[in-house]
C-alpha cells in the first residue's frame, strides 16, 4: 500500500515536470539547448514539412496546366502565367487551431501556393528564435526561401525578392544561400530587371566557380536562369553559351532536357542545320532525357535534315517510331514529319497518306493539324485542283485558334485562300447549274429513267448502311456477351444501353418509325399524323413513304419557266468568263483560263463579251508561244472592234502603256496629297479631294 502510493507520487511528479519542461521549451527567447531544438524540430518535421507538400502539389498543378508547343521555341521555364490580376490572399497562421466558419471558408480558397505561403509565415511567426540579432532556430531560412517561391509561383514577384533578400541579408552562410540568389535572380527577371539579375548570377558564378563551391544542380539552374535573363535582352549567342552550359551535366533530368531542345531550336531558327542535328540527335540518344524530349528531338532531327541520302536513313527512323506502341500519343508529329519527309523525295502519294494519318490520330492539337491541312492544301494546289486547295485551307482556318490567328504563315494562307473561295464559288455554280440545264435538256421519259436509277442507287445505299448499322449492333451483343471468356465477369457490358452502336441504331430506327416526339404520356398517340392500327403499329404503306424515294420529288424540281432557264444560262456564263480571268490573272494558269474562255466563247450568243474574250485568249496563246491561234484572236479585236481600248493597245501597245503609266502617276500623288491631309487631321478637306478624285478618275473596263 505505502509503495504503490509512493509510486503514485513519482509519476505525479514526473508528468508536472514534463508538461513544466514542454511549456519552457516553447519560449521563443531562451536561447537553451532544448528550446532550440523543439523548435527546429517542430518547424522541420511540422510545419515546413506541411508547407512543402502544398508547395510541391502546387507546382505540380503548374506543370500539368503547361501545354508546350513544340513548333514554337520552347519557353525555358515552363510556367504558363495567367494575365489576371493576382488576389492577395489573407492569410492566418492560426488557422487549423479554433477557427470559426468564416476562417475554414477562406482557408478552403486558398491554393496550394497559399498553403504554402501560410505554413511559411506560420513557421516565422511563431517557431523564429531571434535572440541578440542573431536567429537560433537553424529552419528560418529554409521557411523564407518557401515563403519566396511560393510568392514567385502566385506572381507576386516583389514581395518574393523580399523574402530572398531579407535570407540573404540575414542567413549569408545558410547552405541555401546559392540557391536564394539564383531564385532572386529569376524573380528580377520576372518584374523586366533582367540587367541586374544578369549582373547577380555571373558574380555568383565567377566568384562561386574558383572556389567551387558550387554543385552541379546549382550552376544548372544558374545558367538556366542566365539564359532566361539573356533571351529577354535578345542576346541569342549569350543564350546558347548559356543553354550550352546548362545542359551540360544533366542533374535536373526535365529542364537540362528542355535545354538542349531549345538550344537545337535556336541553331535551327539561325539557319545553323548542322549544329541543330548535331544537338537533336545528341539528345534523342541521351537515356535520362525523358522520353517526350527524345521523341520530339526524333522529329526535330527529322526537320532539319536535307532531302539526301540522309534523309532515308532519317525517315527508317520515324518509321521505327511509328511501328512502336509506346509512341501513339506522339503519331500525329511523328506521321506529319514523315509525310515532309517523303514529299521532300517526291513520293507525294505517300506524303499525302502520311498527312492524312497525321489528322486522325487519337491524341491530336488543332496547331498541328493546320500544317497537316496546309500541306494538303499546297499538294492540291499544285495539281491545279484549286476546289479541293480551298476545302484544305478552309479547315486551316477553321482549326486555328484566336492566339495563332495573326500569325504570318496563317494571314498567308487567309489571303491565299481568299482566292479560292471566290474560284470555288463559281466553280460550284457552274458545276450546279450545267447539271440543271443537262435535265431541261433531256426528254420527259429520259428523265423518267435517269432520276429512276438515281433512286434505286439512294436506296441501295441507305439499305447498306442499315445493315450496317444492324450488323454492328449484333457485333456488340455477341462482344458484350463473350466478356467472361477474357475475364471480364462484369455484367455492365451485356446490356443494350452500354453499347453505343447498338443505342445509335435504335434511335435511329425509332425516329425513322415514330418522328421526333416529346417526352409525354401516351406518347404513340400525341402525333395525330401518324396512322394506327389496332396493334400499337405503323401502317407499312405510311411508315415506306420517303421523299428521297418518290419520282415527283425531283421531276417537280426542273424549271420550266423560259426566264428561269435563261437566266441559269446567264449566270453560268458569267461564270465561267469569271473563271477564265481568276486564272489567268491570280492562279498564272493560262490552260485553265483558256478552257473557259473558250467554252463561255461557245456558248454565249450575245456579242457582250466577245471583244474582251478575245482579247484575252489573245494574250494566253501568245504566252503558250501559239502564234497562229494568237493572231487569230488577235485580228477579231483589231478588225471588228478598231475603236475599242483594246484595239489601240494591242496596235501601239508602247504609247498606251505609257499613257497609262502616267495616268497611275498622276492618281499616286493625288493619293499621297489626300493621305497627308487625312494625317493633319484635316478631314474635311481629306473628304473634299476625295469626291473630287471620284468624279475625275473613272474605273475603265
Amino acid at each position: 500500500m505505502l509503495n504503490a502510493f509512493f509510486m503514485g507520487k513519482v509519476s505525479n511528479v514526473f508528468t508536472v515536470s514534463f508538461f513544466t519542461l514542454l511549456i519552457l521549451s516553447c519560449s521563443v527567447k531562451k536561447d537553451t539547448f532544448i528550446n532550440r531544438n523543439y523548435h527546429s524540430l517542430t518547424t522541420k518535421y511540422n510545419v515546413l514539412f506541411n508547407g512543402t507538400e502544398a508547395y510541391e502539389m502546387g507546382l505540380q498543378e503548374i506543370r500539368d496546366k503547361h501545354q508546350d508547343n513544340f513548333w514554337k521555341r520552347l519557353p525555358i521555364e515552363p510556367i504558363t502565367f495567367d494575365d489576371k490580376k493576382i488576389a492577395i490572399p489573407v492569410l492566418k497562421p492560426s488557422v487549423g487551431m479554433n477557427i470559426n466558419e468564416e476562417e475554414e471558408e477562406l482557408s478552403a480558397n486558398l491554393t496550394n501556393f497559399d498553403r504554402a505561403e501560410e505554413k511559411a509565415v506560420k513557421a516565422v511567426q511563431m517557431h523564429s528564435m531571434n535572440i541578440e540579432g542573431y536567429e537560433k532556430n537553424q529552419q528560418i531560412d529554409d521557411a523564407y526561401l518557401l515563403l519566396g517561391k511560393a510568392r514567385y509561383y502566385t506572381q507576386r514577384f516583389i514581395p518574393a525578392i523580399e523574402a530572398f533578400n531579407y535570407i540573404i541579408a540575414n542567413y549569408p552562410k545558410a547552405n541555401l544561400i546559392y540557391e536564394t540568389k539564383i531564385w532572386r535572380a529569376k524573380a528580377n527577371i520576372r518584374i523586366e530587371n533582367e540587367n541586374l539579375a544578369i549582373e547577380s548570377l555571373k558574380l555568383l558564378l565567377e566568384v562561386d566557380k574558383n572556389e567551387k563551391s558550387l554543385t552541379d544542380l546549382q550552376r544548372e539552374e544558374a545558367y538556366t536562369a542566365l539564359a532566361m535573363a539573356y533571351e529577354k535582352t535578345d542576346s541569342v549567342q549569350k543564350v546558347i553559351e548559356s543553354l550550352t552550359l546548362a545542359s551540360r551535366t544533366f542533374k535536373q533530368k526535365e529542364q537540362a532536357a528542355r535545354n538542349q531542345f531549345i538550344l537545337g531550336q535556336i541553331y535551327s531558327e539561325q539557319g545553323k542545320k548542322d549544329s541543330a542535328r548535331m544537338v537533336f540527335k545528341q539528345l534523342a540518344d541521351q537515356k535520362k532525357a525523358p522520353f517526350k524530349y527524345r521523341i520530339r528531338a526524333n522529329i526535330e532531327l527529322a526537320k532539319n535534315t536535307e532531302n539526301d541520302s540522309a534523309s532515308v536513313l532519317v525517315l527508317s527512323r520515324i518509321k521505327k517510331l511509328i511501328r512502336n506502341t509506346d509512341n501513339r500519343k506522339f503519331l500525329n508529329a511523328l506521321y506529319y514529319q514523315a509525310g515532309v519527309l517523303e514529299l521532300g523525295r517526291n513520293n507525294v502519294d505517300n506524303a499525302a497518306i502520311y498527312f492524312e494519318k497525321s489528322l486522325r490520330a487519337k491524341v491530336n492539337t488543332n496547331y498541328q493539324k493546320t500544317y497537316a491541312y496546309e500541306q494538303l492544301g499546297n499538294m492540291a494546289f499544285d495539281k491545279q485542283n484549286y476546289v479541293l486547295a480551298g476545302s484544305y485551307y478552309d479547315s486551316v482556318l477553321s482549326v486555328t485558334s484566336k492566339e495563332f490567328d495573326q500569325e504570318k504563315r496563317i494571314r498567308r494562307i487567309r489571303r491565299k485562300n481568299k482566292g479560292l473561295t471566290t474560284l470555288r464559288t463559281y466553280e460550284e455554280l457552274v458545276a450546279t447549274n450545267d447539271s440543271i440545264l443537262k435535265l431541261v435538256a433531256m426528254s420527259d421519259s429520259e428523265r423518267t429513267t435517269y432520276f429512276q436509277e438515281y433512286i434505286k442507287k439512294i436506296q441501295k445505299q441507305d439499305e447498306e448502311n442499315r445493315q450496317q448499322l444492324l450488323n454492328s449492333q449484333n457485333f456488340g451483343s455477341s462482344f458484350g456477351s463473350s466478356m467472361g471468356a477474357f475475364g471480364n465477369t462484369s455484367k455492365k457490358g451485356k446490356w443494350y444501353f452500354y453499347n453505343t452502336q447498338s443505342v445509335s441504331f435504335g434511335k435511329a430506327e425509332f425516329e425513322r418509325v415514330w418522328g421526333n416526339r416529346p417526352l409525354a404520356d401516351n406518347w404513340r398517340f400525341s402525333d395525330t399524323g401518324v396512322v394506327k392500327t389496332t396493334d400499337n403499329t405503323i401502317d407499312s404503306n405510311e411508315s415506306d413513304k420517303n421523299p428521297r424515294y418518290e419520282l415527283a420529288t425531283y421531276l417537280t424540281a426542273i424549271p420550266t419557266n423560259p426566264e428561269a432557264i435563261a437566266k441559269l444560262t446567264e449566270n453560268r456564263n458569267d461564270a465561267l468568263y469569271q473563271l477564265g480571268l481568276i486564272y489567268k490573272e491570280q492562279f498564272k494558269n493560262p490552260e485553265l483560263a483558256i478552257a473557259n474562255f473558250e467554252r463561255v466563247r461557245e456558248l454565249r450568243k450575245d456579242k457582250d463579251l466577245e471583244l474582251a474574250i478575245n482579247y484575252h485568249l489573245h494574250q494566253l496563246y501568245d504566252q503558250l508561244g501559239d502564234t497562229e491561234k494568237a493572231k487569230f484572236h488577235k485580228d477579231i479585236v483589231v478588225n471588228q472592234y478598231p475603236d475599242s481600248q483594246f484595239a489601240k493597245v494591242l496596235l501601239s501597245p508602247n504609247t498606251e502603256i505609257e499613257t497609262v503609266l502616267s495616268e497611275e502617276d498622276e492618281v499616286v500623288k493625288a493619293y499621297k496629297a489626300v493621305y497627308y491631309l487625312y494625317k493633319l487631321d484635316k478631314y474635311e478637306n481629306a473628304i473634299e479631294n476625295i469626291d473630287k478624285l471620284t468624279s475625275r478618275y473613272k474605273i475603265r473596263i
